[in-house]
């Protein structure tokens, strides 16, 4: 039972404290409507502008935003106040791996298959593009079907990290769990460094103990640069095989997650459709998905993107952004096909010609030459959820103060039947019924 609970934006209940972080505090949480229990980890504006930490809030949204896995910790959403940052999670409720290794090794069964659920979700995040840099016992969760769920995306990595030769160069994650190329700071992939880690977690979970280790840490790191171990005597020798394919000290030489899940001890208890079969059809579709994406579906927006483009008074943009655009936006409960056609017949009704359409993106230009030439404005419509699309409107060309006339006198009215809400009407990063701007605030625990 919830001790004196509070409301967060009229939706969530906030209970007890799950755990607490240098820069976070997780509470349980509980949705008003459904019941259902979430963990909300809340993190204060000011101390995340303090530590420099806005590049990665960014990464941690936009990476929960894209792994979508059964063994990875669901993003539900991210609210904001004029303080705080609110990200609403799925709640796991059998706590940390580490846990359960604390008292002991564990059988070889059963390790087996909390490793076969890490592999498939490491390879789902690697086929996004994401690599995880801080996979440990302490990151990996447990629900109550005793399965595994990867959480904490906060040193995770995107493409875009990767410098010009292909490489990321930031020295992370956790010292006893780290690839050897990490330390040597010369650049590093960081999906094979996702694989050492991996094989590292599987000899704790099969030994009860890390594989490198001494109360000096230099001498440890040598042991992690030179792979030095020793297998424990209860190791199988299909166990001892897989983990000396997997800790190589040389990242061109180490085995693959492919090749992992073709090994018949891996294999051992899955079922038909294998975890590479599996892997398989699921990049097939990725490449099925972003090219359907390119030419019968709009863009996700991602959740930095809608709460930076949404909320006024809870603003994150000045957190995240370093360049804003002049743009209106709204959104709308409509389809992107059907808010295309009717912002296309309300720029005809207005007199303007329609120049482009393209990949639910609308450019329209005015007949009226103004005081900077001729008007122009481009629409894109984006999707947040099957049921909900962001539609923004940015000055191509002309004046700028035309252009925000015409967005207030004129789209305005033009779209009133298609619009949910718009940019500002709102002050709550999402549009929460019954809540009323600084209102909002005051329904948010201020212990937090």
């Amino acid at each position: 039972m919830m001790e004196e609970c509070q409301t967060v934006f009229g939706k969530y209940e906030l209970g007890r404290l799950l755990g607490k972080g240098t820069f976070a505090k997780v509470y349980y949480g509980k949705q008003i409507s459904t019941g259902e229990s979430v963990a909300i980890k809340i993190m204060s504006k000011e101390q995340v502008r303090k530590e420099g930490m806005m590049e990665q809030i960014k990464r941690e949204i936009s990476v929960m935003r894209l792994v979508r896995h059964p063994n990875v910790v669901e993003l539900k959403e991210v609210m904001a106040t004029k303080t705080k940052i609110f990200f609403v999670m799925e709640y796991v409720r059998g706590g940390e791996l580490f846990a359960k290794i604390s008292k002991g090794k564990l059988k070889e069964d059963q390790a087996r298959k909390y490793f076969q659920q890490l592999i498939s979700a490491v390879d789902y995040c690697h086929s996004r593009g994401v690599s995880h840099r801080d996979l440990k016992p302490e990151n990996l969760l447990l629900d109550d079907d005793e399965n595994l769920k990867i959480s904490d995306f906060g040193l995770s990595a995107l493409p875009e990290q990767l410098r010009y030769d292909g490489l990321l160069h930031t020295q992370c994650g956790t010292p006893a769990y780290v690839a050897p190329e990490v330390l040597r700071k010369k650049g590093y992939d960081g999906s094979k460094a996702d694989i050492w880690s991996c094989g590292v977690v599987l000899y704790v979970l099969l030994a009860g103990f890390l594989p490198f280790q001494h109360e000096n840490l230099m001498t440890m790191y040598n042991k992690v640069l030179r792979a030095e171990f020793d297998f424990p005597p209860w190791f199988s020798p299909e166990s001892k095989r897989l983990i000396s394919k997997i800790l190589v000290a040389d990242p061109a030489k180490r085995t693959s997650i492919s090749a992992i899940t073709r090994v018949p001890w891996f294999r051992k208890g899955l079922p038909l459709s294998s975890v590479a079969d599996t892997c398989q059809v699921d990049k097939q579709e990725t490449v099925t998905e972003e090219a359907n994406n390119n030419s019968k579906v709009p863009k996700f927006f991602n959740a930095f993107e809608f709460i930076s483009s949404m909320s006024s008074g809870f603003d994150l943009s000045g957190l995240f952004e370093t360049k804003r655009k002049t743009a209106a936006v709204f959104t709308s409960k409509c389809s992107a096909v059907s808010i295309m056609a009717k912002i296309a017949a309300a720029a005809r009704g207005l007199s303007f010609t329609v120049a482009e359409v393209k990949d639910f993106k609308i450019r329209f230009q005015g007949m009226a030459v103004g005081r900077k030439g001729r008007l122009a404005i481009t629409a894109e419509v984006f999707e947040v959820a099957p049921e909900v699309a962001v539609v923004e409107f940015s000055k191509s060309a002309g004046d700028t103060l035309e252009y925000a006339k015409f967005c207030d006198e004129d789209v305005r009215p033009a779209l009133k039947d298609i619009v949910w809400t718009w940019q500002g009407d709102a002050t709550c990063a999402v549009n929460v019924p019954g809540c009323h701007g600084e209102e909002c605030q005051k329904q948010v625990v201020s212990t937090v």
